[in-house]
């Protein structure tokens, strides 16, 4: 097929895409052989791990806007969660156990946030959110009501509450409230119709109008959480398919994904967890990202933290995310 007939948003070309597609590709190997000049050794280690993250996400929208395969986003998600979470591990070194992934207070943190738990829903990756959950709870639990109900259609045990840290958001939010389906898709189309105009503020707004070699932060302009909203809610979403920034096909996938499905490579190892959560299996634990071996940790049990050398090379207790080596 045609690029001009695949694309999924008029404004990309095939020779950006193609480019951009290699940028973040060599993006991503660079950043995990090269440390930038500037900081500490943690801080260095952190400013990779976020070029590698940011390239990665940066991709996976690219590629949906070219109008690539939506199946392979499955697998795609969850390398981006993986980036994430060692993103979020090296910056607790930097500043402080449990530091976020996001900070949802800053609105390109929270549209990306939202973004990948609205992804989440319409991919069929429900077995992502706990991770998603995890980067951000130590901060940011009860909190914002869009992250706690995003979250809740997929996780028990999520917070009721009647707050949230960005006004541009309030339709979106409106229409998990609505008396019927004519008000929630009211609230959604008011809230598409604004979308693009409030985030006027951030480094990629009007980025279409300069698709260049040396200008590339246009990936797609995509509320991805209008349109998990609408495939959770069951709308007729016929009318907020007239707004460009609605990623129809998205909420299709979503509707017609069928179990029998090949689905995404999923690890049967337990999920990464943090030091101060709860062991989920008892094993030998190896905490990403230092060289010292692996510890045997109980069930139910704390993780604990990793006793590895600072930069003087004194070995000292620090939080780690920690990976399950082998069972005990």
């Amino acid at each position: 097929m045609d690029f001009t007939q695949k694309r999924r948003q008029r404004f990309i070309s095939e020779e950006y895409f193609e480019w951009w597609s290699r940028f973040h590709l060599e993006s991503i190997e660079q950043w995990t052989h090269t440390l930038p000049a500037e900081g500490t050794p943690e801080e260095k280690q952190a400013g990779a791990a976020y070029f590698r993250a940011d390239s990665r996400f940066s991709l996976m929208l690219l590629r949906y806007t070219a109008g690539e395969p939506i199946a392979p986003m499955r697998e795609e998600l969850e390398q981006v969660v993986a980036a994430y979470e060692e993103y979020a591990q090296r910056e607790s070194l930097v500043y402080r156990p449990g530091w976020p992934a996001f900070r949802l207070s800053q609105l390109g943190d929270y549209e990306r946030a939202m973004q990948l738990i609205g992804l989440c829903h319409l991919l069929h990756r429900n077995d992502l959110l706990p991770r998603i959950a995890a980067l951000e709870d130590p901060t940011y639990r009860a909190r914002d009501t869009l992250y706690e109900d995003l979250l809740a259609y997929g996780m028990e045990g999520r917070t009721d509450v009647d707050s949230w840290f960005h006004e541009s958001y309030r339709d979106c939010i409106n229409s998990m409230y609505g008396d019927s389906d004519e008000e929630s898709l009211a609230d959604l189309n008011a809230y598409l119709e604004k979308w693009y105009a409030s985030m006027k503020d951030l480094g990629w707004h009007d980025s279409h109008l300069n698709l260049s070699n040396e200008w590339g932060l246009y990936v797609g302009y995509w509320a991805i959480e209008a349109a998990a909203l609408a495939y959770l809610l069951e709308l007729d979403d016929t009318s907020l398919r007239e707004h460009i920034v609605y990623p129809k096909d998205l909420v299709d996938f979503g509707r017609n994904y069928q179990e029998s499905s090949p689905p995404a490579p999923v690890s049967t190892a337990p999920t990464p967890v943090r030091t101060g959560q709860i062991c989920p299996e008892t094993g030998v634990w190896k905490a990403q990202g230092h060289s010292v071996p692996g510890v045997l940790v109980n069930q139910g049990e704390r993780m604990p933290d990793v006793f590895a050398p600072d930069k003087s090379g004194a070995f000292r207790p620090q939080p780690a995310l920690w990976t399950l080596e082998r069972k005990a």
